[in-house]
């Protein structure tokens, strides 16, 4: 397998800064979560917005929602519930009493596999079918339309019109980088791949090389991931965050915790022939003890994706997991990678729903209790996918920017990478946790061409 434009063997030159020293993301930061209570729950199936955050705004605690009783010291979740009570991550059990049938309180189960905007599967040269996953046959209406990217197929595509636009940007002395932004921000990565084909034929020139020759800093490392078909783009980002001294363990949950199994089986595929690297020996090298054992599941790509809640089965679980943690002395690892890493997203939602009954608690905190470092979060991540998967990437997008200094290859890699995913409706949790707008937030905390592109592919 090939990927036009990138070297077959070492992979893509390094970005400049790559990941910027002394930046590497606290993952997430200890002690610092801002889950609100979501006001009166989700809309019903098919609504597509979340409610307004109250105007008072006050979290934790705001006006008519439960007082916080907080977690013990080592839970580090402010205004968390008591015993039973709502707990403080979006989506999360407490909204309703389970109904008949899958889902909560009318909100759109996980989808299968996520679906890219263009009215279709994205065609990739040189990728393995020719396109990215589609969304499972026989998926809800409500899942499908459940997400939503911020960018858009072009119509009207021309590439060798966008491909003259580029060559024009670039040629002579200085840079036209608006135009380059003009371009990029405004088409698919399968019409980015397209243009970059079409750059080549009427040229003879190398378009990644021309922009690395032109641009420099974040906008040359935001665009460039831009032009990445989007498994090289997670597989590169896996590869870079194994090699060389250290590892950015925060990258290889995100990316491996988050995924579909159709996505993580191509990434699999893709690092493998891309870097002439087993994934799985890098994990191993790189990684130890149950946090390896997690990634390794992951791996797999053999998640239950069957979207029917068996509610028999998740009472078992969370009976399952109980007796592992809260309900012994010491804790039994393996039986919640077991559960974790197997179980459909739906299927989990039931199960922590079940658990907060049993445990008088939510599994959350019991994580909190029970683990430490990489394999905890591992196993959050899992559990925050599960109930509100835009709510995750909106903390991780949050604490990228929170504080001083940012992590602009956080920043660049979700906003990228869930650009035709579901970066509007990961928009629109940002503003309901933190009161703020996404743009707002990288308005103040960027600069330049870097902060333009970033901007028009959130849009406003």
């Amino acid at each position: 397998m090939s990927y036009p434009g990138y070297p077959p063997s070492d992979g893509y030159p390094a970005f400049p800064g790559y990941p910027p020293t002394g930046q590497e993301s606290v993952y997430p930061p200890a002690g610092q979560y801002a889950y609100p209570p979501v006001p009166g729950g989700f809309p019903p199936s098919g609504g597509g917005t979340y409610p307004a955050a109250p105007p008072n705004a006050g979290f934790p605690g705001a006006a008519g929602y439960p007082a916080p009783g907080g977690y013990p010291p080592s839970g580090g979740f402010p205004g968390a519930p008591q015993a039973g009570g709502m707990p403080p991550y979006p989506g999360g059990p407490g909204f309703a009493v389970p109904p008949t049938g899958p889902g909560f309180g009318g909100y759109p189960q996980q989808p299968p596999a996520q679906s890219y905007a263009g009215g279709g599967p994205a065609q990739f040269p040189g990728f393995p079918g020719g396109q990215v996953p589609s969304p499972m046959p026989g998926s809800p209406a409500a899942v499908v339309q459940g997400t939503q990217g911020t960018i858009q197929a072009a119509p009207n595509f021309d590439a060798g019109r966008d491909a003259e636009i580029l060559r024009k940007a670039m040629k002579g002395f200085g840079t036209d980088e608006q135009a380059i932004i003009n371009v990029v921000a405004n088409r698919s990565n399968d019409q980015r791949q397209k243009i970059k084909a079409a750059f080549k034929t009427m040229y003879g020139k190398d378009l990644i090389k021309d922009l690395k020759s032109e641009l420099s800093g974040n906008v040359e490392e935001l665009i460039l991931a831009l032009f990445m078909p989007s498994t090289y783009y997670d597989a590169w980002s896996l590869r870079h965050a194994m090699k060389g001294a250290g590892t950015q363990e925060s990258v290889l949950i995100e990316i491996l915790c988050t995924r579909t199994n159709q996505e993580i089986r191509e990434i699999v595929n893709c690092y493998q022939s891309e870097f002439g690297r087993d994934i799985e020996q890098d994990i191993r090298s790189d990684t130890s003890g149950h946090f390896e054992r997690l990634l390794i599941s992951m791996c797999q790509g053999n998640r239950d994706e069957n979207q029917t809640v068996d509610y028999q089965k998740a009472q078992e679980d969370a009976q399952r997991l109980y007796q592992a943690g809260e309900g012994k002395l010491g804790t039994d690892e393996s039986c919640f990678n077991m559960v974790l890493a197997s179980r459909s997203f739906p299927q989990l939602k039931a199960t922590i729903e079940a658990y907060s009954r049993i445990a008088n608690r939510d599994l959350l905190s019991s994580i909190d209790r029970e683990f430490s470092g990489n394999v905890e979060r591992g196993l959050k991540t899992i559990v925050q996918c599960a109930l509100n998967r835009p709510a995750f990437f909106a903390e991780r997008l949050y604490y990228s920017m929170k504080g001083a200094g940012t992590d602009d290859s956080t920043l660049i890699r979700i906003v990228v990478s869930r650009s035709e995913i579901d970066l509007v409706q990961i928009k629109q949790m940002f503003t309901q946790m933190y009161q703020k707008t996404l743009a707002t937030m990288i308005a103040s905390d960027t600069s330049g061409d870097y902060r333009k592109l970033l901007l028009a592919i959130v849009g406003q």
